[in-house]
């Protein structure tokens, strides 16, 4: 019987120290293939490249760097790269971490999700960081725990998991529910050496709801977040509202 496959991809680049330890964690489980961008890509969402056209360079045996998305690695990397289909994506590990709204944002969930869509069972991780440094052990063995988990018991339908693992040593695991970050809608000004104005969206310190259930206070109490995910972003609560308004085609 062949090893199951598992594609990894992430959104910090192939050269990434997060994507080379999941690889490492990973690799007993099956058959481990990287197929990730050849550049950063934070912050690039759910973008599929549609106006141009995607290269993919080999760089090892099943390692590939694709001048592209996340969202482009996993279809490529399932549709033309793979000899088969994967039985599990991991997408990380994140160097910081996507959580609340963010995960709107991230490259790194939004991979995971174009797995989810393709049926594919599929996750997320990613480290908190200070002053820019990263310890992704305790993320690669959790990588490892969680994989091997998805692996036996699969996913239901339409659902991925996004985990954020602390600072510290992991005092556990909760599950969690997406947390609402409060944003202050920061922009930075500045002029270049021509005095032509430029921009940097952010610089405000981030804000978040109080939620006891959710992934930022979990993460903040020193424990790994696991939150579910689902692809229906549709708020059933409401449709009975909108019906009765009125509405004329």
């Amino acid at each position: 019987m062949d090893p199951a496959i598992i594609l990894i991809t992430n959104d910090d680049g192939f050269g990434a120290e997060g994507l080379r330890l999941l690889e490492e964690s990973l690799t007993p489980l099956g058959e481990v293939w990287v197929v990730a961008p050849d550049r950063e890509q934070s912050g690039q969402g759910h973008a599929l490249t549609l106006n141009h056209p995607l290269r993919i360079e080999a760089r090892g045996l099943r390692h590939y760097a694709v001048q592209g998305t996340p969202t482009d690695c996993i279809y490529l990397g399932v549709h033309r790269v793979l000899p088969r289909r994967p039985a599990l994506v991991v997408s990380g590990i994140n160097k910081g971490t996507n959580l609340g709204d963010d995960i709107t944002y991230s490259g790194t969930v939004s991979a995971a999700l174009e797995a989810t869509l393709i049926n594919v069972p599929a996750f997320a991780m990613s480290q908190q960081i200070r002053d820019g440094a990263a310890d992704f052990a305790a993320a690669g063995r959790f990588a490892r725990r969680l994989a091997g988990e998805v692996l036996r018991r699969g996913l239901p339908i339409d659902t991925l998991l996004n985990v954020n693992v602390p600072l510290t040593p992991p005092a556990g695991i909760r599950v969690t529910r997406q947390g609402k970050r409060l944003y202050p809608g920061g922009v930075i000004e500045r002029a270049d050496p021509k005095g032509r104005t430029y921009y940097w969206i952010g610089g405000a310190p981030a804000q978040w709801a109080e939620d006891a259930e959710s992934d930022f206070a979990a993460l903040h109490a020193g424990f790994i977040s696991l939150t579910p995910l689902h692809l229906d972003l549709t708020n059933h609560r409401v449709m009975d509202e909108v019906r009765n308004w009125n509405l004329e085609a």
